[in-house]
């Protein structure tokens, strides 16, 4: 029998609202994993930003408050290699499950480390030059320190073997789930409206869907467009391009919102867009898959690996293929119903609960 192990939980990264789809999976993997603890106990390690609000009450898991200023990454990553291995000493943790790509790396105790994706490896691009070398190494190195490594899908898994040499039986793919109410939705009121649910940071595509959409809007005048999520460092050029493409009574940007207010726009939506030019998996992706919007997405691992044959796939440089793929969804009831229905029956083999039991397993191994 597994002894019962303290779990620490590393949170210090986790800023509501303000770091995307790593919010929303850590949180719902929480409350998978202390729907069924093991008899084990979680340690919540919070910095100031989020305190106690955790959104999981259970009696499995406890918080320790930080005080660590999370919104200045120096001091957080500072923090996470000093105080935190001495908070995590005191709370006398077994293992640690770092879930935002870094850890501490003299904690003296086995971390398990998640790293979703490898962008800052791909696209260095995207990060400012005074973050990109620090966010290399520390990666780098918790990738190394790790006694076991978790990541979002297979191909991100099979990156983060190619790019740091990781032995693959010491990476294991925990693809994110969704909340059972997607499948539920009331969807009797659909609306000639498009959701593309994503932060908009420059990788996630969005001026293509801009131009896109514009160029649909041609013929399909009725529609609008709905972009939800964290406005990211790329709101501004994603504002200036509906304006120059004079789409700004056509378009709304909501802004991060809460998960009713997520599942509220799914239940309405006629068409779900996901035009991402890289990702480690893409929850909205499962999330319109669930609640059977039709959806449209990259054909890039991994969102051709999730959907199969439920999804239009169109290339993520082309914008015509994507104008196409809307018109060919917009025009076509039948089409729309067919790929429902196959998403739906798909998608029930991404769940937290399969999640919490990939990384209570590594938990487990790492702590022997």
């Amino acid at each position: 029998m597994t002894r019962k192990l303290r779990i620490g939980i590393n949170a210090l990264y986790l800023i509501p609202g303000g770091v995307g789809g790593t919010e929303v999976y850590l949180k719902q993997l929480l409350v998978a994993m202390a729907r069924k603890p093991r008899g084990h106990s979680f340690i919540v390690f919070t910095n100031r930003e989020m305190g106690t609000n955790i959104e999981v009450d259970s009696p499995a898991i406890s918080i320790v408050e930080t005080g660590v200023n999370a919104t200045s990454r120096p001091a957080r990553v500072l923090y996470e290699q000093t105080g935190l291995v001495g908070a995590a000493r005191r709370a006398k943790i077994d293992v640690m499950f770092n879930s935002g790509f870094t850890s501490p790396l003299l904690l003296g105790r086995p971390n398990v480390t998640m790293i979703h994706d490898l962008q800052h490896h791909h696209h260095p691009e995207y990060f400012k030059a005074s973050d990109l070398l620090a966010w290399r190494f520390l990666v780098w190195a918790s990738a190394k320190n790790a006694k076991r490594l978790m990541t979002v899908s297979e191909a991100s898994r099979e990156d983060i073997n190619a790019v740091y040499g990781v032995p693959l039986d010491r990476i294991r793919a925990a693809e994110p789930g969704f909340e059972p109410e997607f499948l539920t939705l009331d969807r009797r009121k659909i609306e000639p409206l498009i959701l593309c649910v994503s932060t908009l940071h420059p990788h996630k595509n969005i001026e293509r869907l801009i131009d896109a959409f514009a160029d649909f809007c041609l013929k399909r005048k009725e529609y609008k467009l709905v972009l939800a999520g964290m406005r990211g460092f790329h709101a501004e050029a994603i504002e200036k391009r509906i304006d120059d493409r004079g789409v700004r009574d056509r378009v709304t940007i909501t802004g991060w919102i809460s998960r009713a207010e997520v599942m509220a726009l799914y239940a309405k939506a006629r068409i779900a867009v996901f035009p991402s030019t890289f990702e480690g998996f893409g929850i909205p992706v499962i999330e319109a898959m669930a609640a059977g919007v039709p959806l449209i997405t990259s054909d890039v691992r991994p969102m051709k690996d999730t959907t199969g044959d439920t999804a239009l796939l169109f290339p993520p440089n082309d914008t015509a293929a994507l104008a196409d793929a809307l018109e060919k969804l917009a025009a076509n009831e039948t089409l729309r119903n067919m790929m429902a229905s196959r998403a739906k029956k798909r998608v029930t083999a991404f769940t937290w609960e399969r999640a919490a039991t990939i990384a209570l397993d590594a938990l487990e191994q790492a702590a022997k």
